[in-house]
């Protein structure tokens, strides 16, 4: 079965990824993007899954931070298709931090 990004599906997707556009808490005046693709799926107990990012924010006010991050479970948005939420602060740099929290882009699979 070939998967795009018209696609929608129920159950699992075994090695899908998501990626999201957002930017980080303002802190000291200034705010960071972060364009973020996870890892694939790694399913849990519970017949969810969760997703493992990590990566650095875009350099700004003459800095970057990196983060490490694990997603909730998969929330289904209906349509066979779901998102994760995540909530994590990015390495202390600069003499601060910043906190990125929200939803990433729908992927195919409703668990």
């Amino acid at each position: 079965m070939a998967i795009n990004n018209n696609s929608a599906t129920h159950g699992f997707v075994p090695g899908h990824n998501h990626g999201s556009v957002t930017y980080t808490s303002i802190d000291r005046d200034h705010v960071h993007q972060c364009l973020d693709v996870t890892h694939p799926a790694i399913p849990t107990p519970d017949g969810s899954h969760i997703h493992y990012t990590e990566g650095y924010v875009l350099f700004e006010s003459g800095h970057i931070h990196y983060y490490k991050a694990h997603s909730s479970p998969a929330i289904p948005v209906g349509d066979g298709r779901h998102v994760h939420y995540y909530d994590f602060y990015t390495s202390v740099n600069a003499g601060h931090r910043h906190r990125i929290a929200g939803v990433d882009m729908p992927a195919p699979g409703s668990a």
